[in-house]
């Protein structure tokens, strides 16, 4: 269930408007990340703001497109999935 706060926020701006910023938000957790990991900037700090600003538009993202459950579902395969790989990881370099 999305919190009532988002619905809001998503219902007030408009669809357009809120799934721009999701976009716009992920843009500047990616510049952030790459500040960290290519210049060797300490900059946690920022990372943390923008991973919650990406958090709260994905929860918009996903009321928008009432795709929730689905995509709990695939989060939890691909859970699997990495498991999975990460199993075959360790038999191959356990040697």
């Amino acid at each position: 269930m999305v919190n009532p706060v988002l619905k809001r926020a998503l219902d007030t701006w408009g669809e357009e408007a809120q799934m721009l910023m999701v976009v716009e938000e992920m843009s500047e957790l990616m510049k952030e990340i790459l500040k960290n990991v290519n210049r060797g900037k300490d900059n946690v700090d920022q990372i943390v703001e923008e991973t919650a600003d990406v958090e709260i538009m994905l929860e918009q993202l996903k009321e928008n497109y009432h795709i929730a459950d689905r995509v709990a579902v695939y989060k939890a395969e691909k859970i699997k999935l990495i498991e999975r790989r990460l199993n075959e990881w360790d038999k191959i370099h356990a040697a």
